[in-house]
């Protein structure tokens, strides 16, 4: 049979030959090597599923959750049970589950539970300072849990232990060997030799106040870290898992675009960090740079077939919703709702609540949470949050006295909106999740500072000319109105600017007068990005009471009965203290949240008049500069003359 066989090969091998068709060889093993991939990015302990409004639409939905997330890996690994699991980092920090961070490290040993193969730190990783990152490292390490890889290959240990180890140094130094976290971490699935690679963005770190190490630049890491793996290692793919994040609107500043250009050995980038959600691949050269959106409403899923020349092709992408089409995985909520019980007992009684306790049934369309950076106007949201700060101070058990003159919430600090419907201590929480104070306690506290009347209205040119370059810092105030033109010269687009009283009426301004402002500590220890974003032109010095400039934002915390004025919990307070209009005992959101008040008007004014007038300094300050500029056009032109006229005297003789 076997003589038959070679036969009939041999006789259509001539016959191909004649009519002129080439013959391959082929052999078996050299099917091309393909890898399947699932991932996610900034799940901000959105272990369990929420309800939101999701950008674009108007719509409550019920989304995200790690039992939803399991069926979706369950199903794809029935496929291929050798799908590769990826995450990019900030997985805490956002919901009332990161209250047990410490203590249970349920983000991460959930993230194993899932088989999350690998995953990094992101900037709110540090938000639990270096002692509660330390200790939740050690949970997941103690628990005997399969826990996720983390790799991370741009800390300067080196220029750190060339200065000395901070305290703080060395606890996060113990934490990261007693988990062995590591530059790169070699995974092999179907035949696939898979290297992947971690590193902590540039802007990531600007948003870490706390964070104690210090870095290298992330694009010179990686390209180290990968000349390592291509040294050492027999890996058919580099990845990497990148807290550093994708601007669409500004190329140049788009961390892991720059990172795809910089490092092209780079077959795949999970990006993660400015919560973009990627409906296609950015393609740079041979590097694809993906990225899944925020807190698990998406789960990425994509396929790579390897090319002839040792490169990867894409042959799938998409990002599967993660909703109420998608049936819970039982086994998986159960082990989530485990860790929920110890949030009640472990954080939400020092408070007086439950996770589930109703504050206020709310009839308002609130704007989506994506608005708060799109639209540089006044929205009901932070209007809300705003105008929760003055009454939790004014109505503290500790209150002084002294009133509240502004009230100050930054868009970045704002974590979620809320549906219509019952509005639960849970809702509030995971809308205002962000940090902890100075007593470890989960939860920034809020803040009470002193600015002059001068540096008011440049609060608000600060809104009005940098909150555009930088969205994230965009305010939602209470007690200050003002109008801008965006068609003016950036820092002159302030026309009018105002205090409001408790009646609402009209307050001038005293330019040297101190006004007490109200926020959240994060807002004071960002409040030097903000500076730095318009080149110290846009100011502000925080002050005490009698005008001496805050060192340090700790000192100036807001505290009752001995305990830190959390911002979360001065939201939740002004839900219960709204009104019962229906008579059923509870709250109900206050209808006067459906409507604007002027607190930030948009004059889109594009006429010549409008735009030249009222001249602040840095209108003086650029006519300067331009008439300086003008006056050396005008020199060099006079002395270029002069120069002709006496070449040509000189010919002429």
């Amino acid at each position: 049979m076997k003589k038959v066989t070679r036969g009939i090969a041999v006789v259509l091998a001539a016959i191909m030959t004649v009519t002129g068709v080439k013959t391959v060889p082929v052999k078996a093993d050299t099917q091309a090597k393909s890898v399947d991939i699932m991932f996610t990015s900034d799940l901000h302990s959105h272990v369990n599923s929420f309800n939101t409004i999701l950008a674009g639409e108007t719509e409550a939905k019920n989304v995200g959750g790690f039992a939803r997330i399991e069926t979706l890996i369950k199903e794809q690994k029935e496929e291929n049970p050798e799908t590769l699991l990826l995450d990019g980092g900030d997985f805490s920090m956002g919901t009332l589950i990161q209250t047990v961070y410490e203590d249970e490290a349920a983000e991460l040993r959930l993230l194993g539970e899932l088989g999350v193969d690998a995953t990094t730190f992101g900037n709110h990783e540090y938000d639990y300072r270096s002692s509660g990152l330390h200790n939740m490292l050690g949970t997941a390490v103690e628990s005997g849990d399969a826990l996720p890889e983390i790799v991370l290959c741009n800390v300067d240990w080196d220029a750190m232990e060339e200065e000395g180890l901070t305290e703080d140094q060395q606890l996060i130094r113990d934490a990261f060997d007693d988990y062995e976290v590591k530059d790169y971490t070699m995974v092999e699935k179907d035949g696939v030799k898979i290297a992947i690679v971690g590193v902590f963005g540039t802007d990531a770190l600007a948003c870490a106040p706390t964070c104690a190490l210090l870095f290298e630049d992330p694009v010179e890491a990686v390209k180290r870290t990968v000349a390592e793996i291509k040294k050492n290692e027999d890996a058919d793919m580099i990845i990497c898992v990148s807290h550093s994040g994708v601007n669409l609107a500004d190329e140049d500043k788009s961390e892991d675009e720059n990172l795809a250009k910089e490092v092209p050995d780079l077959d795949l980038i999970i990006s993660g960090h400015t919560h973009t959600k990627l409906e296609e691949p950015i393609v740079h050269g041979d590097t694809y740079v993906v990225a899944p959106g925020e807190y698990g409403e998406f789960v990425g899923s994509l396929s790579m077939t390897q090319k002839d020349n040792g490169r990867w092709t894409l042959e799938k992408y998409e990002l599967i919703p993660v909703d109420e089409s998608v049936e819970s995985d039982t086994a998986m909520q159960e082990k989530v709702d485990t860790f929920m019980q110890a949030v009640d007992e472990k954080y939400l009684s020092a408070f007086g609540y439950t996770k589930d306790e109703v504050l206020a049934t709310n009839d308002v369309t609130f704007c989506t949470l994506k608005d708060l950076e799109a639209k540089h106007t006044e929205l009901n949201l932070g209007d809300l949050m705003s105008d929760a700060y003055v009454y939790a101070v004014e109505n503290s058990a500790d209150f002084d006295g002294e009133t509240v003159d502004v009230a100050v919430v930054p868009s970045g600090t704002v974590r979620d909106t809320y549906t219509t419907g019952d509005i639960t201590v849970e809702d509030v929480f995971n809308s205002f999740s962000l940090g902890t104070g100075k007593d470890g306690v989960p939860g920034y506290p809020l803040i009470s500072v002193y600015f002059t009347g001068k540096e008011l209205k440049t609060m608000a040119e600060i809104d009005a000319s940098v909150s555009d370059l930088m969205p994230t810092a965009r305010l939602y105030i209470s007690g200050l109105n003002f109008t801008y033109n965006p068609n003016r010269m950036l820092l002159n687009r302030v026309t009018d600017v105002y205090l409001t009283d408790k009646n609402g009426e009209r307050v001038e301004i005293e330019d040297d007068k101190l006004y007490r402002v109200v926020a959240d500590l994060y807002s004071g220890q960002m409040m030097g990005a903000v500076t730095d974003m318009s080149y110290g032109l846009l100011s502000v010095v925080p002050k005490y009471a009698d005008g001496t400039p805050v060192e340090d934002f700790e000192d100036v915390i807001l505290y009752e009965d001995g305990k830190e004025l959390k911002a979360w919990d001065a939201i939740a307070r002004y839900m219960q203290s709204f009104e019962d209009t229906d008579g059923d005992g509870i709250a109900n959101v206050s209808e006067y949240y459906a409507a604007d008040h002027d607190r930030k008007v948009v004059e889109d004014d594009k006429s010549l008049g409008a735009k030249l007038s009222h001249p602040n300094r840095f209108v003086a300050m650029a006519a300067g500069v331009i008439a300086v500029l003008i006056l050396l056009v005008v020199f060099i032109i006079v002395i270029v003359v002069k120069v002709v006229k006496k070449v040509r005297k000189k010919k002429r003789n």
